[in-house]
């Protein structure tokens, strides 16, 4: 495991993943504790305030260009800059099953689905978990070999 492709990377690259990982520490810490107490409160509005900045970050972040400069992984960071400010909504008008259930479904496909997808090989967070094989593509910035056409 090695930092290095991340930290080399555009700076929106490393901005968004670490963001990302820290979302996913501070709502696995929120699917553990006590619900509807400040530091409930507290640690949500800065998880919030992570998931905002890795939707933003994505529409920087162009390794796979599907349609124009964006791929269908732009859908989900609409998708969640829309429903994010429903589901802190629901939970201020004490719709508090809308809330749980909505913050779930961000947290397990934004995170959780579109994180195993960096994981794909030729991805930047599969060079930082499982290392560059020799002979790899690893001198050419942003060559991606999840990407159909580039070698």
């Amino acid at each position: 495991m090695s930092l290095a492709p991340l930290l080399e990377a555009a700076p929106s690259i490393p901005l968004h993943a670490f963001a990302a990982m820290a979302a996913i520490v501070l709502g696995l810490v929120q699917f553990a504790a006590p619900k509807g107490t400040l530091p409930h409160r507290t640690i949500g509005w800065l998880w919030v305030v992570l998931m905002v900045v890795v939707a933003a970050s994505s529409f920087w972040i162009h390794e796979i260009r599907l349609v124009g400069p964006f791929s269908p992984i732009h859908l989900l960071s609409i998708f969640t800059l829309v429903v994010l400010p429903l589901a802190v909504w629901r939970a201020r008008t004490h719709r508090i099953a809308d809330h749980r259930r909505m913050m779930i479904f961000i947290f397990a496909g934004a995170l959780v689905v579109a994180g195993l997808f960096t994981l794909v090989p030729g991805r930047i967070m599969h060079r930082v978990i499982f290392g560059v094989r020799p002979g790899s593509a690893r001198s050419v910035p942003g060559l991606s070999a999840a990407v159909p056409g580039r070698a």
